[in-house]
């Protein structure tokens, strides 16, 4: 299924495609890395500087990474790139598949199906590890979409050292199954709420894709 990119303008540097939002972390990083690079020419103490610098300003490229997806067909896709963590039946019959992102993973979510963003509503908390059980009270923007298969939420949360949820639509926006719509800066997790009668193909341990891999069973 083709994707909209009216919420996908990124940045970029050095061809790279980079999350749009990276900018307030990524450029100083980088700007940093080039002068010490520079300087390192004439200065021993500033070539010691020059590695951690070039380190991390690679580090923060690969990060903020954002690659072109082949869409998967499917009724309902994961948003996030990472590992299921748990899969957890509700009290009202929905099923919470949560997904874990390691810093290493793509951290641009996106819509695990077309619809309109009927809300998006922003939560402050702490920030435990996202692996933690108690991370469910850290800070989070919650999400919900009218979709054909009725009311869908989606819970970005953020963790130890993600400090920083970035949506990209606002409420009311119609979306396309696998748009982006956000980005969470650094290791986090991302729950979803399937609909009861919806079979879940996933199992815990299982990598997920977002965009990519389907979360329901026909």
């Amino acid at each position: 299924m083709p994707h909209s990119h009216t919420s996908a303008q990124r940045d970029s540097l050095l061809g790279v495609r980079l999350a749009r939002g990276a900018s307030p972390w990524l450029l100083p990083t980088v700007a940093t890395a080039a002068v010490s690079l520079i300087r390192a020419r004439r200065s021993g103490r500033w070539a010691a500087a020059a590695v951690p610098a070039t380190a991390l300003a690679a580090g923060m490229l690969w990060f903020f990474r954002d690659p072109e997806r082949e869409i998967t067909q499917g009724r309902v896709i994961s948003p996030a790139d990472g590992v299921v963590q748990s899969i957890m039946p509700w009290k009202d019959g929905r099923t919470r598949v949560a997904i874990f992102m390691s810093p290493l993973n793509v951290h641009v979510n996106r819509a695990p199906l077309a619809g309109t963003v009927t809300s998006v509503e922003h939560i402050p908390g702490g920030f435990v590890p996202a692996f933690n059980k108690e991370s469910e009270n850290n800070e989070r923007v919650v999400w919900h979409f009218d979709t054909e298969l009725g009311d869908i939420e989606m819970v970005q949360i953020a963790g130890a050292v993600a400090r920083r949820i970035v949506p990209y639509v606002p409420q009311g926006t119609k979306v396309e199954q696998g748009e982006r719509i956000g980005l969470i800066r650094f290791g986090s997790r991302v729950d979803i709420y399937l609909p009861e009668g919806v079979d879940v193909a996933v199992e815990v341990g299982q990598a997920t894709t977002a965009g990519v891999t389907r979360l329901d069973r026909d």
